[in-house]
């Protein structure tokens, strides 16, 4: 199987059937062979439902709501491609973007969208607040995590199936699962790059402002885990 793509949901009701088959419709085109896993984190609307309807996809669900992270690991782990590649449910970045990655898959192992670089084009931006903790979070995890990558949050992120054991040693089950992941990644030696995207703020985001400074305080949790052996 050449690649399979991992979708998180929660209560994504809304957009989550249109999601699902603009990625099906790419993959049709660019794929000779491809899977979509859907993860259903716990959604108290009708995502659940929605998803259990359609045909062609495999689906997945938490009996509670446990977080990004716990999420995106649960459906890589089941994950048959060659290529996996996980994106938001709410479509900030099409599956479109792809096409950019797929130009380095044969140098790099893990490939990071990015909203922080000069080609990268921000459609709809997300309020103060949010842009405040983003960038004091991206200027931290440069400090402590990796000096190099601007933007770690961005959830479209491709990577080899080579990579696929490091989500067994993820801790992590929110948001910040990403810095977590590159850590990982930086320390078994996997080449990772940065990939600029066109990206588009959803307001109907489950992401609210006060996840954002506990993202952040991840970023000090990661590295005394890290002294600690943790990641041995």
């Amino acid at each position: 199987m050449q690649i399979s793509v991992v979708i998180p949901a929660y209560n994504e009701a809304k957009v989550i059937a249109k999601t699902i088959q603009e990625v099906q419709d790419y993959l049709a085109k660019h794929f000779t062979s491809f899977e979509v896993i859907v993860v259903d984190d716990g959604s108290t609307d009708k995502t659940g439902e929605i998803l259990d309807s359609l045909s062609s996809i495999k689906v997945l669900h938490n009996l509670k709501n446990h977080g990004k992270g716990y999420t995106v690991a649960k459906g890589v782990k089941q994950a048959q491609g060659d290529l996996i590649l996980f994106m938001d449910a709410d479509n900030s970045t099409r599956i479109t973007e792809l096409d950019k990655f797929l130009l380095h898959t044969s140098d790099y192992q893990l490939l990071i969208a990015s909203r922080g670089l000069p080609g990268s084009d921000i459609k709809i931006s997300q309020n103060f607040i949010k842009v405040f903790f983003g960038k004091s979070g991206n200027f931290l995890s440069r400090c402590l995590i990796d000096s190099k990558i601007y933007d770690t949050q961005c959830g479209f992120k491709l990577f080899v199936k080579d990579l696929q054991p490091l989500f067994a040693k993820l801790t992590v089950p929110g948001f910040a699962f990403d810095f977590e992941l590159i850590w990982l990644a930086k320390r078994h030696h996997f080449k990772i790059k940065e990939i600029p995207v066109i990206w588009r703020n959803n307001f109907d985001s489950t992401v609210r402002w006060h996840d954002y400074p506990r993202t952040i305080l991840t970023l000090f949790k990661i590295r005394f885990n890290d002294l600690k052996g943790k990641y041995n």
